[in-house]
């Protein structure tokens, strides 16, 4: 149930899905670069896998 409440947030708020699945690591940055650089459906993808993954 705790990670498809963090998919919804990731839909809105790619970096805070991420955040809140394994904190300040690398792939959070990633998250946030993808996301910042317009890259928002790719920041998307990264997060929702990020979060099925762990």
């Amino acid at each position: 149930m705790d990670d498809l409440i963090r998919i919804v947030i990731a839909i809105f708020l790619p970096p805070l899905g991420v955040f809140l699945q394994v904190g300040f690591g690398k792939d959070f940055w990633i998250n946030l670069l993808l996301t910042i650089f317009g890259f928002y459906i790719l920041g998307i993808v990264h997060a929702v896998w990020v979060i099925a993954k762990k």
